[in-house]
């Protein structure tokens, strides 16, 4: 089998070990629905409760706030269109320019349908400020800026962030889907009102995630049907998906100082090797995520280079690796153009 150098981790991670043999009983003999009644069922509740504590205690919430979901892209569906949904048109929504596509688009969306929505403009070297919210906020019923950007591994300020928007009586909701696993989350510190994140970009399974959500938040259901999920999100839970993702997060949530030193080791080597000539693209980032432009370079070529290679990066997010445009996160920071098409991005 060839070698293969894997560095792109912000696009996916290596299922945990742990959280592969944590799921294989529900896969196969405890498959009873968590829903029925008989006693069959009695471990796969039992299962989704402790998934619930065990993601609570990570992130220091508690575990009625936890609503599983299908991976961040619901979750931030979730979040932003419930949200608007149940506020109405008459309060626009605020969001970063260089959010996550699914922030964006359910944004867009709704601006289709006449809510309307204005959009923060970050600096050059990647993140938003708080003063910038203080001018532009008014009477918002939402306000979303992720936590960590998933291009640049820049690390917002949403605490401050959060305090802006809850002064204007807006509800706050952060994408932390880049950061969970990597950074420390405690949505309690951080001030959020709603949080998504996703299983397998911290070594858990695909097609899982959860959406937190503040007690006392106001918000739509997600989909219409059962009393799953506390009648907010419709739908036979995935057991064993579930079980993968909670015992992935505690697994991280424990050696993050280790894996957090480990990176950083390995970013300040990888930059150390590298030739002069190129741009370090954003500020205050987490070290994972590493955004470089080299210019008049082509990051498409680089890229065909080092796949011959069997080295995985990445030009960009991997939901948007078969568009060859400039990113819109390297748009919104006003990278010249030069450089801009010379970017690639590697995560460690």
């Amino acid at each position: 089998m060839k070698r293969i150098i894997y560095a792109d981790n912000a696009a996916t991670t290596r299922l945990d070990p742990e959280a592969l043999q944590a799921m294989l009983p529900f896969l196969n003999e405890e498959y009873a629905n968590p829903s029925q009644r008989y006693s069959f069922s009695k471990n796969s509740r039992s299962a989704l409760s402790q998934a619930r504590d065990t993601i609570a205690k990570c992130i220091n919430s508690e575990p009625e706030e936890i609503f599983f979901t299908s991976g961040g892209t619901e979750s931030d569906n979730w979040a932003i269109k419930g949200a608007a949904m149940y506020n109405g048109r008459n309060k626009p929504i605020i969001v970063s320019s260089f959010e996550h596509h699914a922030v964006l688009n359910a944004c867009k969306h709704l601006e289709e349908i006449g809510f309307p929505v204005a959009y923060l403009q970050p600096t050059e070297k990647g993140l938003i400020e708080t003063y910038s919210l203080s001018k532009m906020i008014h009477t918002p019923s939402l306000v979303s800026i992720m936590l960590v950007n998933n291009e640049l591994g820049s690390i917002q300020p949403i605490k401050e962030l959060a305090e802006v928007a809850h002064k204007h009586g807006a509800v706050f909701h952060t994408d932390a889907v880049q950061a969970l696993g990597h950074i420390p989350v405690d949505v309690k510190m951080l001030g959020v009102d709603m949080l998504s994140a996703s299983a397998h970009k911290f070594n858990g399974p695909k097609g899982i995630g959860f959406l937190y959500i503040k007690k006392g938040t106001e918000l739509y259901p997600y989909m219409d049907g059962g009393s799953q999920e506390k009648g907010q999100r419709a739908g036979t839970e995935n057991v064993a998906a579930i079980v993968g993702m909670a015992a992935a997060l505690k697994n991280n949530c424990i050696s993050l100082t280790q894996n957090r030193d480990h990176i950083e080791n390995l970013s300040k080597v990888f930059l150390s090797n590298l030739n002069g000539g190129f741009v370090l693209n954003g500020t205050n980032r987490y070290e994972g995520i590493i955004n470089i432009s080299f210019r008049d370079i082509s990051g498409e070529s680089l890229f065909h280079m080092l796949d011959l290679k069997g080295i995985c990066i990445s030009t960009g997010a991997a939901c948007n690796s078969i568009k060859t445009q400039i990113s819109h996160v390297l748009d919104a920071i006003r990278l010249p153009e030069e450089y801009a098409k010379g970017t690639i991005r590697v995560s460690f």
